[in-house]
């Protein structure tokens, strides 16, 4: 019977808990803008932007993709 009683006032511990970072939480502002953190990711930064100029560059030397291969195989340059 004792161990019922811990059990019950742990996990009410653990709600209070959880309870208390919410509201700090709320208060903190973190669920002021929903929204821009979303939009964000589709906006071109400034890293994107470098790189496709350097893709578009006639100076810079063309990579060729690598080509995974099964063991064994061998594939069109590669010399493994």
């Amino acid at each position: 019977m004792s161990v019922i009683l811990i059990l019950i006032l742990a996990s009410l511990a653990v709600a209070v808990a959880f309870l208390a970072g919410f509201i700090w939480a709320v208060k903190s502002g973190q669920f002021e803008d929903t929204c821009t953190p979303a939009m964000r990711i589709l906006g071109e930064d400034e890293a994107a932007t470098q790189l496709s100029s350097e893709a578009r560059d006639t100076n810079s030397p063309k990579r060729r993709p690598e080509v995974m291969a099964y063991p064994g195989r061998n594939v069109e340059g590669s010399d493994r």
